[in-house]
């Protein structure tokens, strides 16, 4: 009996597994942006996703990350990489395309509680895989900068619109000075 009960289950498995393999790999499993993932799918990706961040986000943040000079300088950071185009920022909406990406960039200040400065570190310098988030270090962001967003990302929740605008708006350029005087004319 126990013999035939392992033939039945490892038969079982292995055409679960052949199954499962014709599905994926014959083009069966729809991958377009516009197709909702079943909920199954959806399930495994967040806590493959929750899991990894999880395990990878060993960096230890530096102090100071409350220093309002890094808070501003990750605002700057934060508009300056683009962040705001995927998950907008104190009136600002993010850009028209990111409504296409699958899954949809999650509204910071919703989420930034749920994770600790380590975490935010190693998600905006290494990016998530199938999600649309790149990773910033890849593009030339140093760690530095990364920390700096960190620092805004975890004030983000009570940051208003006017000190979001004054944190990133350009450098006024400096005041141009006079040209020099021409030199008097000797007297005769």
């Amino acid at each position: 009996m126990p013999r035939r009960f392992y033939w039945i289950v490892g038969t079982t498995a292995a055409l679960l597994c052949v199954g499962a393999a014709a599905f994926f790999f014959g083009g069966f499993y729809n991958i377009a942006g516009s197709q909702e993932d079943p909920a199954i799918v959806q399930w495994a990706l967040v806590k493959v996703r929750t899991n990894s961040i999880i395990r990878h986000a060993q960096d230890q943040p530096p102090s100071g990350l409350d220093d309002v000079a890094k808070v501003k300088a990750g605002a700057h950071e934060f508009d300056e990489h683009g962040c705001v185009n995927c998950h907008g920022a104190p009136g600002v909406k993010w850009a028209k395309f990111s409504e296409g990406l699958h899954p949809d960039p999650p509204d910071l200040k919703d989420v930034v509680s749920e994770l600790t400065p380590s975490q935010l570190f190693w998600v905006i310098k290494n990016g998530i895989n199938m999600t649309g988030m790149p990773g910033f270090a890849a593009g030339g962001a140093s760690d530095e900068d990364i920390w700096t967003i960190v620092a805004f990302l975890q004030k983000l929740p009570n940051v208003s619109e006017a000190d979001y605008k004054a944190w990133t708006a350009p450098a006024s350029p400096p005041a141009a000075s006079p040209p020099p005087a021409a030199p008097a004319a000797p007297k005769q």
